[in-house]
């Protein structure tokens, strides 16, 4: 979601710089950052820019509950989302490739807060999505992912995963 926009689009621009601060092991500074954006954007404002910044937001929290507040906002606002509005910034986005992502995301949140009825059908959901992945890097890499957060899920495993984003900080 952070390729070149089709049109200038400042607020993605400023997810982007955000995004990459927490790539660089500044994660506080991008926090501060993505609310902030988040301040300006809304509750309300456009579903692409929600969905993008809650989506990376939620990756920046160690915390399982403080993540799955940003996640289930990014779910709300992918819901929210059209295709056509994806595709503004990036011809090749559907929004039903979000959906695999954002479910595993919340499943993961709830498996590490011990909530496993809840996670395994979340995980469920991700499966179920899964056919709207490309047969690419990112596609192969959430279908593991998914496999590995299943697993964790029938082993009642509430520990961080290693591959978990943010988990080398």
């Amino acid at each position: 979601m952070t390729e070149p926009a089709a049109t200038p689009d400042p607020t993605m621009e400023a997810i982007s710089n955000a995004v990459l601060l927490g790539h660089r092991g500044n994660p506080e500074s991008a926090r501060r950052d993505l609310r902030a954006i988040w301040q300006q954007i809304g509750v309300r404002g456009d579903p692409f820019h929600r969905c993008t910044l809650a989506h990376y937001l939620a990756d920046l929290y160690e915390d399982p509950a403080e993540a799955l507040v940003w996640d289930v906002r990014a779910l709300d606002a992918a819901d929210a989302l059209t295709d056509e509005r994806a595709r503004r910034h990036h011809a090749s986005l559907h929004v039903a490739g979000f959906y695999p992502s954002l479910y595993l995301n919340l499943a993961d949140d709830l498996r590490r807060l011990g909530a496993f009825e809840s996670a395994a059908e979340h995980i469920s959901r991700a499966e179920q999505h899964t056919s709207a992945l490309s047969d690419n890097a990112y596609g192969n890499t959430i279908r593991t992912t998914i496999s590995e957060v299943h697993e964790a899920i029938d082993n009642r495993d509430t520990a961080r995963r290693a591959s978990a984003p943010g988990a080398a900080r």
